[in-house]
C-alpha cells in the first residue's frame, strides 16, 4: 500500500511552518512558555455558594443591619449623665450703701445631681436591645434562606439549559445524518423529491430547539452572575454539577421536624414573643419613680463654705405610662399569634414542596426505567425500516418527533425535580437534599 500525504492549501502550509518556527523558538527560551492559556474552570455549586455569601449586595446590606442593632445595644446600656449647676447669687454692682465691693457678699454655689434609675430599667433596656439583635440575626438568616433558593434555582436552570442544549444538538446532528442518507437515497432513486423536501422542512424545528436552548442558557447565566455580583463575561462563565435525581426520599415527618428546628423565620417569631415579654417588663419598670440625688457646695458669708445633700422625688399623681403598659401587654399576644401563623406556614411550605418533589419522582421513574430506552428503540427501528423501504416517511417523522419529545421532557423533568428539591431545602431551612 502506498501512503499518501494529505493535500494542504498553500496558506495552510505557511501557517504550519510559522507555528513550527515559533514552537522551536519557544523551546529555546523555556519550556514553561509552551503551555497554552488555561481555560476558566467551571463553577461548582460550592464555589457559587461561597462567592454568593461574599459578594451579594443584598446579603451584605442585611449584615450591616445587624451591626446597627449591635450599636443600639451600646446606646441602651448607657447610664444617665450627671448634671452640674453653677450659681452666683446676691451680686451688688450698684453704688450706695456701705462701702464694699460688688462681690463682697455674693453667694457662689455648685450643685451636682444624678438621676438614679430604679427597677432595673437599664438592665431591661439592654436585654431588650440584645433580643432585638437576636431577632435581626434570625431575619438575616431568613433573608439568606430566600436568596439561596433563588441562587439554587438559577444554578439548576443553568444546568437544565445546558442539558437541553446538548439534547437539541444531538437531535440536530442525528437529523442531519438522516438527511444525508435521504439525499443518497434520492440519488439512487429510492425516494421521491417531495419526501426529501418534507424532511428538510422538518429540520427547522430542530434548529429552533438549538437556538432557544442557547438563549435560555445565556439568560440563566446572566441571572446567576447578577446574584453573584460578578462581572465575568457570559462567554467565559460556566457551571458544572450533577444533573440527575435521587429516587429515595425520607418521610414527610422528618422534614417537618427538621423545619421546626431550623427555620429562621420561625425562630425569629419565637424570639419576638420573648422580646415582647421583656418590653412589657420594661414598660412596668418605666412607670416607677426615679429619684434625683444632688450634692452642692457653696459660700455664704460670714460663713466661709458649706455643703448640702438633696433628694428629689417626682410626685406620680398621674400615671403617664398606662398606655405603654397596655400596648406592650397586647403586643405579647400579637406576637404569639404571629408565631402560630409562622408555624402553620412552615408546615404548609414543607408539605407543598414535598408534594411537588414526589410528583416529579412519579413522572421521572418510568422515564428512566422505560420510556428513554423505548424512545431510542422505536426511533432506530423505524429508521432502519424506513431506510429499507419498509416504513413510510410519516412513520419515521412521528418516531423522530416522539424521541425528541421524550428526551426534552426528561431533561425538563430533571430540572423540575432539582428545583423542587431546592424548594424543599428552603422550606426546611437547611440543605436536606443535596
Amino acid at each position: 500500500m502506498v501512503s499518501r500525504t494529505p493535500f494542504l492549501p498553500r496558506c495552510a502550509v505557511l501557517i504550519v511552518l510559522a507555528v513550527a518556527s515559533g514552537t522551536a523558538q519557544q523551546s529555546d527560551a523555556g519550556a514553561g512558555s509552551q503551555q497554552p492559556a488555561a481555560q476558566p474552570q467551571p463553577w461548582t455549586w460550592e464555589r457559587v455558594k461561597d462567592r454568593f455569601e461574599l459578594g451579594n449586595p443584598t446579603l451584605l446590606a442585611g449584615k450591616l443591619n445587624i451591626n446597627e442593632l449591635q450599636a443600639e445595644e451600646i446606646t441602651a446600656h448607657l447610664r444617665p449623665n450627671p448634671n452640674l449647676a453653677l450659681l452666683a447669687d446676691q451680686i451688688d454692682p450698684f453704688p450706695g450703701g456701705p462701702p464694699h465691693g460688688p462681690f463682697a457678699y455674693w453667694l457662689p454655689s455648685a450643685t451636682v445631681s444624678y438621676l438614679h434609675e430604679r427597677a432595673h430599667k437599664r438592665e431591661l433596656r439592654t436585654e431588650s436591645a440584645k433580643k432585638a439583635t437576636a431577632i435581626g440575626v434570625s431575619q438575616q438568616d431568613d433573608l439568606e434562606r430566600g436568596l439561596l433558593f433563588s441562587l439554587r434555582s438559577a444554578f439548576v436552570q443553568t444546568l437544565q439549559a445546558k442539558a437541553v442544549l446538548q439534547v437539541s444538538k444531538e437531535n440536530l446532528d442525528y437529523y442531519d445524518h438522516v438527511l444525508k442518507i435521504s439525499r443518497d437515497r434520492l440519488d439512487a432513486g429510492d425516494i421521491a423529491q417531495i419526501d426529501l423536501d418534507r424532511l428538510e422542512l422538518q429540520r427547522v424545528q430542530y434548529e429552533s430547539d438549538v437556538q432557544t436552548a442557547e438563549v435560555n442558557l445565556r439568560t440563566s447565566k446572566i441571572e446567576l452572575l447578577m446574584l453573584l455580583n460578578v462581572r465575568t463575561p457570559v462567554e467565559h462563565f460556566d457551571v458544572v454539577g450533577v444533573f440527575d435525581f435521587n429516587d429515595q426520599v425520607d418521610a414527610l415527618d422528618s422534614f417537618r421536624q427538621a423545619a421546626l428546628d431550623s427555620r429562621p423565620d420561625l425562630r425569629a417569631a419565637l424570639q419576638a414573643v420573648d422580646k415582647a415579654q421583656t418590653d412589657y417588663k420594661l414598660a412596668e419598670a418605666n412607670g416607677s419613680t426615679d429619684p434625683t440625688i444632688s450634692f452642692d457646695v457653696g459660700r455664704n458669708p460670714p460663713i466661709d463654705a458649706y455643703i448640702g445633700v438633696g433628694v428629689n422625688f417626682p410626685l406620680r399623681i398621674f400615671d403617664r405610662n398606662q398606655g405603654e403598659k397596655l400596648r406592650t401587654k397586647i403586643d405579647i399576644t400579637r406576637n404569639e399569634r404571629l408565631r402560630d401563623a409562622s408555624q402553620a406556614q412552615v408546615f404548609s411550605d414543607v408539605d407543598s414542596a414535598y408534594a411537588t418533589l414526589n410528583s416529579n419522582l412519579i413522572l421521572l421513574r418510568p422515564y428512566k426505567a422505560k420510556y428513554l430506552q423505548q424512545a431510542v428503540h422505536v426511533r432506530d427501528t423505524i429508521f432502519f425500516s424506513y431506510r429499507q423501504g419498509g416504513a413510510s416517511l410519516l412513520d419515521f417523522l412521528n418516531a423522530e418527533s416522539d424521541y425528541r419529545s421524550v428526551q426534552l421532557n426528561y431533561a425538563n423533568l430533571v430540572g423540575s425535580y432539582l428545583t423542587a428539591a431546592a424548594q424543599l431545602n428552603q422550606a426546611v431551612g437547611r440543605e436536606v437534599i443535596p
